[in-house]
């Protein structure tokens, strides 16, 4: 019988217990969040009169779990109706529940005997063959559990989350010695498929592999800071993204983890270690501990390595200088390597160019990677076999842009190690196995397809799942059809395309609407339908602003009329190819990124997709087809038939509001909630299986008998009703909630919406709201104030309000 999770259990409600029972509901999934029953009342218990017997008390800290998930930064859930599928209890009523679920996770506190005790309640009330799982991050996972049954042991592993759960793809899935290798792979199948993690399996040693290496890495990066005698703020410019790192770097890095949590990590493999350089490494400095002591342990206490300070200026973020334990203004990083890196074309150049420089910053991040690279490759045999899981588990869980055998080969391996060689440093058995075979890489590509180098001295192809495909894979594979400077058309196989942009941040321009004008004649011709999508960092972040920018300031007015004009051709002309059309977002989907899924007949989005009309931040207002579809899909929403007609008015007034606010999503579910998303289109948990998902679509589309869509009418609320959304823009400008030119955006935008001046009821095409639209736009994009919006978003990266 196939194993199925229908119902899970989650023991513990503190950060990461809560965030997991968040992302499981995430996936529909009915969770039970379970936790210690509390040993006293608080001062508003005994106000109402509660006793420790009473169930809100017996409940209390697994409700305070379950509560903070509302208010928590990045949201845990896609949509606060996930809520309903967690329900709270404790420990000692509840622990019979636990007897209605397939899959048990325990992520109590990192103590060994404690999670014993834990195991030992759970074996009393599990039913057979119901998955147990630690989320542990270094606990050894065949001591957990040696003393239960081997029935028990059989279905019991290690299910290392990443914080946020919701959000960090990694999901290390660590077996017991007597793990099933059925269950094993179950869990590897359900972490990808249902959960849409990223799994790597790892050995039961210290830290696994992330926190292992990644925690190396912050040892190094301390140990150089203060043999080097630079900053905390100059190894943060250092190790950011400049070398493909997150924005948080080393030391943001650690004050959200938590200094306190970070010393507990270090010292695990310390204690476990028996090799002295390696405990030598993971020895927590002075400072840190001292930082530890007085409570300064980053984001939840106030403080750590940086901190907040209110200046005559305002709010200023200080760095802690480490020497004195005293903050201060923050400093500034100079170094003319990193100066270069910064302007040199793609990461592997940057890293190159950082790591072979002659300045202290330079030879911080040379020493920085020969020891993490030494360290990785030191490791393979011990934390795994796999030099892939190495590199997916730092990529996934600490969000390097490449792990660390892929940074050996941008930096070249024989030019590295022979540095290394001279600076006495001993080469692992692995990387000597690569270069006596002759190979200077770690991975190989050939067709598209690509091997990594393994114990043995060969490489082994890299076998990817079907619901993975890769655009620059089936580019090597002869499969491009045509491209442009923007954007190019590719066989996803099956007869269907994919339009993928390849503009700086995918921004729309000329060339995308010329290749996209190619798609409907290539398809129409050779294929059953088409995908619109891309692997980027972000679907399309709207138009191209700075050309929009250039294009006002000269006054080039038919330029700007004929890029929207363009637009709207492209949506008439994808609704006449006669071919199903799919459009996959994901990330940020903002502008024209919108507009460009409301060319297709239906969307797949990534649950992460983050989508939002946000044209009125830059004076402007969705002149692509946004505002008019907006506005149709608010009619079609307006209840029909009824002894009563429906006053379509507050359906139109909120359509109104989401885009004059410029409303971003937080997920494709919230997506749907704003309008953006109809409830039949398609949500992609995993981001890796978006475009396969979105090629079924077309598919199924096809094999449905697919007909185009047929021109659309509505009747508006016209005169009357923009004149009561302009009766209430007039109050808030009034009530100083918003600013004159405000107001002439939202007017604008109510003008089209209801229909310009036409007597309410009155029925019109899409193409009359397009039009008006347009002008409306056209009409924005000519006063200062909405460039001089456009010039700060440009310069500023966040909205003026002028």
């Amino acid at each position: 019988m196939e194993r199925k999770i229908r119902k899970a259990a989650v023991l513990g409600s503190g950060v990461m217990g809560a965030g997991i029972a968040a992302h499981l509901a995430n996936a529909g999934i009915p969770t039970y969040l379970l936790d210690v029953v509390p040993g006293e009342l608080t001062a508003e218990e005994a106000k109402k009169g509660l006793t420790l017997e009473h169930p809100a008390v017996r409940n209390r800290i697994a409700q305070s779990g379950k509560d903070r998930l509302v208010k928590a930064k990045p949201a845990p859930l896609y949509d606060r109706a996930n809520l309903a599928l967690i329900t709270v209890g404790n420990m000692e009523d509840h622990l019979s529940l636990l007897a209605e679920a397939d899959w048990i996770i325990e992520a109590v506190v990192e103590n060994l005997e404690v999670k014993k005790q834990v195991f030992a309640a759970v074996e009393a009330y599990r039913k057979p063959g119901a998955i147990v799982s630690s989320n542990t991050s270094g606990v050894s996972i065949n001591e957990m559990c040696k003393e239960r049954s081997a029935e028990f042991r059989k279905h019991f592993l290690g299910t290392h989350f990443f914080n946020p759960p919701r959000y960090l793809k990694l999901l290390e899935i660590i077996p017991g010695s007597e793990t099933d290798p059925d269950v094993v792979g179950f869990m590897q199948r359900f972490g990808e498929f249902v959960l849409g993690k990223g799994t790597v399996l790892c050995k039961d040693t210290p830290n696994f592999i992330a926190n292992r290496i990644g925690t190396y890495g912050l040892q190094v990066s301390i140990h150089e800071m203060v043999r080097l005698g630079l900053a905390v703020d100059e190894v943060d410019a250092l190790t950011g993204p400049v070398i493909g790192r997150p924005k948080s770097a080393t030391f943001r890095t650690l004050d959200v983890v938590g200094l306190d949590t970070y010393v507990h990590v270090a010292r695990n493999v310390q204690e476990k270690s028996g090799d002295p350089g390696e405990r030598a490494v993971f020895e927590v400095p002075e400072f840190v501990l001292r930082m530890v002591e007085k409570g300064w342990i980053g984001q939840k206490s106030g403080q750590g390595f940086f901190k907040q300070e209110q200046t005559a200026a305002g709010k200023e973020i200080w760095a802690i200088d480490y020497q004195t334990l005293e903050y201060r203004p923050r400093i500034k990083a100079s170094f003319p390597s990193l100066a270069a890196a910064k302007s040199s074309k793609d990461l592997p150049q940057k890293l190159r160019t950082l790591a072979w420089g002659s300045d202290k910053g330079s030879e911080f991040i040379w020493n920085l990677f020969k020891k993490v690279l030494l360290y990785s490759a030191a490791k393979v045999g011990e934390i795994t076999d796999d030099i892939v899981a190495i590199d997916r588990a730092m990529k996934w869980g600490f969000g390097w842009e490449l792990g660390p055998f892929e940074t050996w080969d941008a930096l070249g391996v024989e030019k590295s190690v022979a540095r290394m060689r001279e600076e006495g440093e001993a080469i692992p058995p692995l990387v000597e196995e690569l270069l006596a075979s002759g190979k200077t890489s770690f991975y190989e590509r050939t067709d598209g397809r690509i091997g990594a180098f393994a114990i043995g001295g060969k490489y082994a192809l890299i076998e990817e799942n079907k619901q993975r495909i890769n655009l620059a894979a089936l580019k090597e594979q002869g499969k491009l059809i045509r491209k442009n400077a923007g954007a190019a058309l590719i066989d996803l196989g099956d007869g269907v395309a994919c339009l993928e942009f390849t503009s700086p941040h995918n921004a729309l321009g000329m060339d995308i609407l010329h290749m996209a004008n190619t798609a409907v004649e290539v398809v129409k011709q050779d294929f059953l339908g088409l995908v619109i999508g891309n692997q980027g960092k972000n679907f399309c972040v709207g138009m191209n602003l700075a050309m929009a920018l250039v294009e006002a300031q000269d006054e080039n007015w038919p330029e700007l009329e004929l890029l929207v004009k363009k637009f709207h051709a492209v949506k008439q002309a994808f609704r006449q190819m006669g071919r199903p059309v799919v459009a996959a977002p994901f990330g940020m989907t903002l502008g024209g990124g919108v507009e460009v899924c409301y060319l297709a007949d239906r969307v797949q989005a990534s649950a992460e997709t983050y989508m939002g009309l946000v044209e009125a931040g830059v004076g402007l207002i969705p002149a692509g087809g946004g505002t008019s579809e907006m506005l149709f899909r608010a009619m079609e929403n307006v209840p029909q038939g009824g002894t009563f007609p429906v006053d379509p008015f507050p359906f139109v007034a909120r359509a109104f509001e989401t885009i004059a606010l410029a409303k971003v999503s937080t997920s494709a579910h919230e997506a749907v909630q704003l309008g953006y998303l109809r409830p039949t289109d398609g949500i992609s948990i995993h981001p890796d299986h978006l475009l396969y998902d979105a090629k079924q679509a077309v598919l199924t589309m096809d094999k449905a008998g697919y007909r185009p869509r047929q021109p659309r009418k509505i009747r508006v609320i016209g005169e009357t009703g923009y004149a009561n959304l302009r009766q209430n823009l007039y109050s808030m400008r009034i009530g100083g909630l918003i600013s004159e030119h405000d107001e002439l955006i939202a007017g604008k935008l109510a003008y089209v919406m209801a229909g310009g001046s036409l007597p309410a009821g009155t029925e019109v095409s899409e193409a009359y709201i397009l039009e008006l639209e347009k002008q409306a736009f056209m009409e924005l994009i000519k006063t200062q104030k909405s460039q001089q919006r456009m010039q700060h978003m440009l310069a500023k990266g966040k909205a003026l309000r002028n």
